[in-house]
């Protein structure tokens, strides 16, 4: 058996912490290859020729293309994730809007807006206009009944 078995006061100190230096080291340069490579393909300034030739200059030199390319286009990277993450923001904000608006019937603001429009245009009487008002604002009207006003009248 000439195979030696290293204990583990056998690796010392510093080459753990060189270990574990190259160790990261690595890890934050495919973090930072991908980030490069995904910036590549976010640049609307950039037509498919351009794209094309930058990535192949990151994917068949990556040391030398991931630093050139920061130097020549990293001023902008920045910006481009901030309005990335911007216009995500915006179309979840869009979308819980209309998920929460299509949840909901009208309200009564959105009733009594459509009664005096209907008013005003002379489609209903100002008769019909008050008995409808106080439908909606009792809850029996359009809207549905509301759990918040009491439906029977109090003595």
């Amino acid at each position: 058996m000439s195979a030696q078995t290293y204990l583990a006061y056998d690796y010392p100190a510093l080459s753990v912490f060189w270990s574990m230096l190259v160790f990261f080291l690595w890890i934050m340069w495919f973090v930072l290859l991908f980030r490069v490579v995904t910036d590549i393909f976010r640049d609307d300034d950039l037509g498919g020729w351009g794209k094309a030739g930058w990535l192949v200059g990151v994917v068949v030199l990556p040391f030398l293309g991931v630093f050139v390319y920061l130097i020549a286009r990293g001023r902008n990277m920045g910006r481009r994730e901030v309005a990335q993450a911007q216009a995500q923001q915006r179309a979840v904000d869009d979308y819980i809007r209309r998920t929460a608006r299509a949840g909901a019937g009208p309200s009564s603001a959105d009733e009594l807006a459509k009664l005096s429009e209907m008013r005003s245009r002379g489609d209903i009487t100002d008769d019909e206009f008050r008995r409808a008002k106080d439908l909606v604002l009792a809850g029996t009207g359009t809207a549905g009944p509301r759990h918040d006003v009491p439906t029977t009248p109090t003595p």
